[in-house]
């Protein structure tokens, strides 16, 4: 963000002008008056006649009609016959003009430049023209369908607003012919926008409308209304049906302003609205976590209620409720994992790929196994001898009371269980009554994981007590209670079947919400009595709770969106940054139309459709009603990077604290569709309810961009802030501090989750990386560590540990040696400078980063580079066996600066240092005398050890065939630590010898042939890496810690060595990792601090470069810690990442749903229709109240984007 501040437009110039031609085109139906360029008459008036062509056909039949020549029904279907005619011959010219012009389109793709085009005509009927006015449909069966349906919608509009049919409903000629007029400018707008040209939509669902559905939408619309009226024809008298249509008629003239405001939803939309309404309160359901689950849950429930209906006995109409709404409430995705393990089912899910989970897999309700089937089969058994048993001997024996027989204690018994339950919910979290006052009970000590969970634990003692009380006594209370309602005896008739269906279903899906509607019923029978209510008592007790629970959940709704409301009018005037010129005209506005805007408000709670404020601005209006997610692709979309990884690992730790917590009730009522962010250092989790039932709940984790910028900066300042008031408060507080400040705030702090999470610190190196002192020590830790690794191999070659050559990482896989001293997987841990082949592998295999391969610390701005020369191509060439230099030798002592990354830009390097490499040194002839400086294998001398146990240690023949003189290597012999050798060797000795004796570790130690064959390789390496002088300079360092060894006349030879090339460049990184420590925590002290300081090394980290796959997978893995050296090019110092892996508070609020959804149907619209993508909008800009920018980056793509989003997770909260 560049820009911030209120005088940023909300609409520029270029999008200002395309909205004003783009919204006539919507409110007529899709005629293109306005152009933005010069045309020729003929385009507007053949426009022009295809608008009023229905109004032509219509009107033939109804003065046919009028004049008695035909009757209503007659002349109906004349003007449906001309008008099918009609739209056949268009769509035949359509399709004509597109052959002639020769145009060839991909199916599917949007035309995103369709109405900013210039179009050149020629003439009236050009195909230019025709493909101008009427563009034809994509799909033959599109073209069939629509134009059947424009004639039916002629013919059945014709005979809905007949002038006869209209005084007959009004009495009144003047009125008839008012509503005549209008009507079939509505029928034209429909007729227009099926068949010539579709006009974009402001209420649009999907951003691409590939089936051509949205034609259909107001035609459709059109035919709800005249089926009304076809009903109150053909049906008898009804008083009721005939006002019906009276109101109908005239909603019927306002709707192009539904349809040009964007209330009425789509097709798509509409159906999964309903659907899901339907299911969660006629049939007691859930939203689902998608379409498909939506589909299938939905037919199930509503077979279950036609069951009901046609069951003659009301015993078997209640065991069948109950064993039926206990099933369904159940988590139904873990039935195809019956046959699975446990771990096959959790990784499933999505949480982890390749690593342990933090909460154990086997853990309760993770999956379906033998102990779960146990529970749920007893809790089904019980609870159908309990309502069996209750309803046969107490159901039929009823009282003249209302509240017959043993109902009573019951009753009493529903309202204890619902006071104690609120309350021990209400002291979970950090704040009470809705998250006005802090709560005391709740621990203040947020210093470690440890003292907090101390400190919580008799709030989780009570937690228990609820969580007993909630899901294992209230339920079989509740069911108690309906299994002797003497409306049992009523139901047959399709309410009463309705109503109980969901009575015994929300029981079991939702027990915190049916304890409450159960209340609220309970409460009214109790006062009224033996008094009788006679509009309430015929309703039923069914159908009494399914009043109850809609009026509660739009109640919520209401009063969510009124805070949302005044959020956004309050803080347009008082925050500064905020405030645009036009903010006081605004106020003044809603202040004087206060009712209209409590009206937009009530109207949007009453359609639980988003309440829109249009460009975030204290203007609002009704969004069209849509489901609970608010986006119509599947979940888990997101725009994955580098740091997408980091959400990824910590998704598993976070569901399972997310499980206690909802079991805990530590977040409040956690009810589909509610959102909750997460805070942890730079970390922003975004966490959405999907789907509740018995015992489980279903979420999607996303992850938010840890690359702040400035405006979300901004907001998570303000998150900070609102969590440290609410989680570091003193021990005492005062009356004045027992508030929450920032109650207006959309985000109100609920507990503290701890989490098994990647602690990120970043250290600068100066003074320790261009230390003189620390270069000078670093030659030798090179040769301890390359020495050190040098016999671990040996050790692991010889019980069999190694894995071959061929592993795309070239390292090791799951360890169990002595040395080790762990059973969990580790990662790949040679380090490898990836080659293009290896990144596409890796690019096939990843499925959580799809890209990962090429993303990069920078973007890079000039495309794909030329192939270039490294080591890694080296590497490769090696591996599948081409020769090493056959695509030419690069200079001697040159570097290639654009070799450093793969993937890095190379605008983004810094020029190199003067590295001293020798620059001039003599060309090698390898055609003459090559013996010089390469022996056979077949001349090495044969190495003649005197332990027989040195054998273990031996090293491969290759490995000392290094292209160098023997004289370097006898001057740098000096170098080789021997007394390290020597203790190293004595420590590798019994892990391989058994039970060694004090004489054979004595011999192994004294083998001189052994020593020099370690010497000599260890030095060959040394000088293969240009490093047999000191380090001198930091860029040197770099480079080869990065894998970017410049050319040495031995590099070829260790390049191609896969394996040895591994452990050298290994061993360099661990003797940084050494110089690191040894800078901040003082030198070693012994070798066995140095031998034991390597075993650590080796089995807890991971040391490497964040930009190779080695870092992903052991982040995944869940490495105890990792290491990297990285470059900040702006400064100019290199820096130290180190990320330790352990378990932190994760501190997590709840969000206003409401004011995520109403922000994110803006989103929507400003993006979908108006086309404003500016990303220095208005919109997106920073808000400390209601966090614009962050819900407008957890939006799914494409409007948003998360870096992250997992899929549905599933997880028990029993």
């Amino acid at each position: 963000m560049v820009r911030m501040g209120p005088d940023v437009p909300l609409l520029n110039e270029y999008k200002q002008e395309f909205f004003w031609k783009r919204f006539p085109q919507t409110v007529l139906g899709g005629p293109r008056f306005k152009l933005g360029y010069c045309a020729p008459p003929y385009v507007y008036v053949n426009q022009a006649v295809l608008f009023l062509t229905p109004w032509l056909f219509g009107g033939i039949g109804t003065l046919l009609c009028q004049l008695q020549l035909l009757q209503e029904l007659h002349a109906a279907v004349l003007s449906g016959m001309l008008m099918f005619a009609a739209a056949a011959a268009v769509q035949a010219l359509a399709l004509y003009a597109a052959r002639r012009s020769g145009t060839v389109e991909r199916l599917g793709a949007p035309n995103i430049l369709v109405d900013e085009e210039e179009v050149e005509f020629t003439h009236c009927v050009s195909p230019e023209t025709v493909r101008f006015i009427a563009p034809g449909k994509k799909f033959g069966l599109n073209v069939v369908l629509h134009t059947v349906l424009a004639g039916v919608l002629c013919g059945f509009g014709t005979w809905y607003v007949f002038l006869g049919r209209l005084t007959a409903l009004y009495g009144s000629i003047g009125v008839s012919l008012v509503v005549f007029v209008l009507s079939w400018v509505i029928l034209c707008i429909a007729e227009y926008s099926l068949i010539v040209n579709t006009a974009t939509e402001t209420a649009t669902f999907q951003a691409q409308d590939t089936y051509e559905i949205t034609p259909l939408t107001r035609p459709l619309y059109i035919l709800i209304f005249i089926s009304v009226d076809l009903a109150d024809r053909f049906s008898g008298p009804v008083s009721e049906l005939h006002l019906a249509c009276q109101v109908l008629h005239v909603l019927f003239l306002f709707l192009p302003l539904l349809w040009a405001l964007g209330i009425l939803p789509p097709l798509d939309a509409l159906l999964l609205w309903g659907m899901e309404q339907a299911l969660v309160f006629g049939l007691g359901g859930s939203p689902m976590s998608s379409n498909i689950r939506l589909l299938l849950m939905f037919g199930v429930s509503a077979g279950v209620a036609v069951c009901n209906f046609f069951i003659p006995s009301t015993l078997g109409v209640v065991l069948f409720s109950v064993s039926t709404g206990f099933l369904l409430s159940l988590d139904l995705s873990q039935v195809g994992k019956i046959c699975k393990g446990p771990n096959v089912a959790f990784g499933d899910h999505g949480l982890y790929r390749g690593g342990t989970p933090p909460s154990p897999p086997s853990s309760f309700g993770w999956s379906l196994g033998c102990r779960e089937l146990l529970l749920y089969f007893s809790l089904l058994l019980v609870a159908m001898v309990e309502v069996g048993l209750l309803h046969h001997f107490f159901g039929s024996a009823q009282s003249q009371g209302l509240v017959p027989g043993p109902q009573p204690p019951v009753s009493y018994l529903i309202l204890s269980l619902f006071g104690l339950c609120w309350t021990l919910k209400e002291i979970q979290g950090a704040y009470v009554f809705g998250g006005i006052f802090l709560n005391p009970l709740y621990p203040k000590e947020m210093s470690s994981v440890q003292t907090f969970r101390q400190r919580d634990r008799p709030l989780y003692t009570a937690a228990a007590i609820r969580r007993v009380l909630l899901y294992l006594v209230s339920p079989f209370a509740m069911i108690a209670f309906l299994s002797m309602d003497k409306s049992l005896h009523l139901l047959h008739s399709a309410s009463l079947s309705v109503g109980f269906t969901r009575a015994f279903r929300v029981v079991w899906q939702n027990s915190e919400d049916a304890l409450l509607q159960m209340v609220v019923v309970v409460s009214v029978q109790l006062a009224a009595g033996n008094n009788l209510l006679p509009g309430w008592d015929d309703l039923g007790t069914g159908v009494q709770l399914l009043l109850v629970g809609l009026l509660i959940d739009r109640l919520t709704q209401f009063l969510a969106k009124l805070k949302f409301t005044l959020t956004v009018m309050v803080t347009s005037w008082t925050e500064k940054k905020q405030r645009r010129q036009s903010a006081g005209t605004l106020l003044a506005l809603n202040a004087s139309l206060c009712p209209l805007v409590l009206a937009v408000v009530a109207l949007s709670a009453l359609l639980s459709a988003p309440l829109l404020p249009l460009f975030t601005l204290p203007i609002f209006l009704v969004g069209f009603p849509r489901p609970q997610r608010s986006w119509p692709g599947p979940v888990g979309t997101a725009c994955p990077c580098l740091d997408s990884i980091f959400y990824h690992q910590m998704s598993g730790s976070l569901a399972s604290a997310l499980r206690t917590a909802f079991a805990r009730g530590s977040l409040g009522s956690v009810a589909p569709g509610s959102h909750f962010l997460g805070r942890f250092q730079d970390r922003m989790v975004w966490i959405m309810i999907l789907e509740r039932g018995y015992g489980y709940c279903t979420v999607n984790i996303k992850g938010l961009e840890l690359q702040e910028t400035s405006c979300h900066t901004v907001e998570a300042r303000r998150v900070d802030e609102v969590f440290e008031a609410a989680f570091e408060r003193p021990e005492r507080l005062g009356f004045t501090q027992g508030f929450n400040l920032h109650w207006g705030n959309a985000l109100t702090p609920c507990a503290a989750l701890a989490v098994r999470v990647y602690s990120d610190a970043r250290n600068v190196l100066s003074g320790i990386i261009d230390s003189h002192d620390n270069l000078r020590k670093l030659q030798n830790d090179f040769l301890k560590a390359l020495v050190w690794l040098l016999l671990r191999y040996c050790v692991q070659k010889h019980k069999g540990f190694l894995w071959s050559s061929e592993e795309g990482s070239g390292g090791r896989k799951s360890q169990s040696s002595q040395l080790a001293q762990t059973t969990c997987n580790q990662p790949p841990e040679a380090v490898v400078v990836e080659s293009n082949v290896s990144s596409h592998m890796y690019r096939q295999d990843s499925s959580s980063l799809t890209s990962f391969g090429d993303w990069s610390d920078e973007d890079d701005l000039f495309g794909p580079q030329s192939t270039r020369r490294t080591v890694a191509l080296v590497t490769a060439e090696a591996q599948v066996g081409h020769p090493a230099l056959q695509t030419g030798a690069s200079l001697p002592g040159s570097v290639e600066m654009d070799s450093l990354f793969e993937n890095m830009a190379l605008s983004s390097l810094q020029p190199l240092q003067p590295l001293g490499l020798g620059i001039g040194m003599p060309a090698i002839d390898k055609g003459r005398n090559p013996d010089v400086f390469r022996e056979s294998p077949g001349s090495l001398p044969h190495l003649n050890f005197s332990c027989p146990q040195s054998e273990v240690f031996n090293l491969p023949t290759g490995w000392r065939m290094a292209p160098l003189l023997p004289s370097r290597l006898l001057q740098l012999r000096p170098l080789f630590p021997e007394d390290w050798f020597r203790f190293a060797l004595g420590r590798f000795g019994p892990a391989v010898q058994g039970e060694a004796t004090e004489d054979m570790t004595k011999a192994l130690k004294e083998d001189e042939a052994l020593k020099e064959l370690h010497s000599q390789v260890a030095l060959s390496c040394l000088i293969s890496l240009g490093a047999e002088s000191a380090f001198t300079s930091p860029s040197y360092v770099y480079r080869l810690y990065c894998g970017d060894v410049p050319w040495t006349e031995g590099l070829d030879w260790l390049s191609s060595s896969k394996e040895l090339y591994q452990l050298a460049l290994r061993a360099f990184r661990f003797s940084f990792k050494l110089l690191f420590d040894q800078a901040s925590l003082g030198p070693m002290e012994s070798p066995e601090e140095l031998f034991s300081t390597l075993e650590e090394y080796e089995r807890d980290w991971y040391i490497g470069l964040v930009t190779e796959k080695g870092w992903h997978d052991s982040i995944l893995q869940e490495k105890p810690f990792l290491f990297s050296l990285g470059q900040d090019l702006a400064m100019g110092t290199y820096t130290g990442r180190v990320l330790s892996l352990q378990d932190q508070l994760v501190q997590v609020g709840r969000l206003n749903g409401e004011g995520v959804r109403g922000q994110w149907a803006n989103l929507s619209w400003e993006l979908l229709y108006a086309t404003n993508d500016d990303e220095e909008r208005y919109s997106i800009q920073a808000h400390p109240f209601m966090l614009r920018n962050l819900t407008v980056q957890a939006a799914d793509p494409p409007l948003g984007y998360p870096i992250y989003s997992s899929t549905p997770l599933h997880f028990p909260c029993l």
